[in-house]
């Protein structure tokens, strides 16, 4: 684990680096539609949590389902990733992301206008080191806020 003024070890820094990237890879995936690609970002047992955000907790099968599902209603979203507080202690890590959602929701009229919605969000992680590479074993959307919420579909 680091503390203020230790001077990080190469194998340290290289974990960190790909951490980050399991981290960047969630939004990628999930901005591409790329539900398969979660397989390389969760473990298989892991348990993912969107309730907080109006979404459901299961298991990573039952989560791409539901992104299946869900995610069609908004044809571009852009996970934008800030800050990402890691601590590393052997072969766990607990991190902390911050990310800004903007969504594009596609209306069912005929003009096809859109409708931007904003949401503010913390990704709470626990990322674990496999043979495979680190991997996020527990995923955690804290809501911060949402603007512009569309209505439900009817």
């Amino acid at each position: 684990m680091t503390q203020t003024n230790q001077q990080v070890s190469l194998t340290e820094a290289l974990d960190r680096i790909e951490i980050q990237h399991v981290i960047a890879s969630y939004s990628q995936a999930i901005d591409s539609h790329d539900w398969d690609a979660l397989d390389r970002v969760f473990t298989p047992d892991a348990v993912i949590d969107y309730t907080e955000l109006g979404g459901i907790r299961g298991d990573l099968p039952t989560i791409k389902k539901f992104l299946e599902t869900s995610l069609p209603r908004y044809p571009r979203t852009q996970h934008l990733l800030g800050q990402s507080y890691v601590e590393i202690d052997g072969d766990t890590a607990f991190g902390r992301t911050a990310c800004f959602n903007p969504m594009i929701l596609t209306t069912e009229t005929e003009s096809a206008d859109e409708q931007v919605y904003f949401v503010g969000l913390w990704y709470r992680d626990v990322i674990v080191r496999t043979p495979e590479g680190w991997r996020i074993s527990s995923r955690y959307e804290e809501r911060t806020y949402k603007f512009n919420k569309p209505r439900p579909v009817v």
